[in-house]
């Protein structure tokens, strides 16, 4: 008795290396992506409070109107139409004078370290309601991607003051 032949198909398949190589490099890319999109986050506003801790001041900045505002809460009344507008950008490490100027947006809950390097605009008002000073008064606010980042009300002096949003 002869044994009945089974043929079976045989599948072969051969991968040249160049063929392996490219497959790797797809899918090490591909890995790579997604690792991209998932670890970095979106543009930051790291340190900024969407609303003042009295809860009435909005830190959005998208146009002089919304500027305006914030200022007004916190009472300060400014010459809208004396708005200079300047880019500057945050020195990457703070000397002595620029980390006491932070001191002042930490105070008011506000931190420009998040921002060092980065280049944002200043947009700088005379105040009409400051008093118990008789020299002109500044007020200073920084925005990064139309949200506002810190800045101060000071007098136009150099021998002058530099104080936080509030009024005091």
């Amino acid at each position: 008795m002869k044994e009945k032949e089974r043929s079976y198909g045989m599948f072969i398949w051969s991968i040249r290396a160049s063929t392996l190589k490219f497959f790797v490099s797809v899918a090490a890319s591909a890995l790579i992506l997604c690792l991209l999109v998932v670890m970095i986050p979106a543009p930051s506003t790291a340190g900024v409070q969407s609303e003042s801790t009295s809860g009435d001041v909005e830190y959005r900045a998208e146009s002089r109107k919304e500027r305006v505002a914030f200022l007004e809460g916190f009472g300060w009344q400014v010459d809208a139409g004396s708005e200079c507008e300047n880019k500057v950008t945050l020195p990457m490490e703070f000397d002595r004078v620029f980390a006491g100027y932070n001191e002042i947006q930490r105070a008011q809950g506000m931190d420009l370290a998040p921002y060092k390097g980065k280049e944002v605009m200043s947009y700088t008002y005379t105040v009409t309601n400051y008093e118990g000073y008789s020299g002109k008064v500044l007020a200073t606010v920084l925005v990064y991607q139309n949200v506002i980042i810190g800045g101060d009300i000071c007098s136009e002096a150099t021998d002058g003051f530099v104080s936080g949003f509030e009024k005091k």
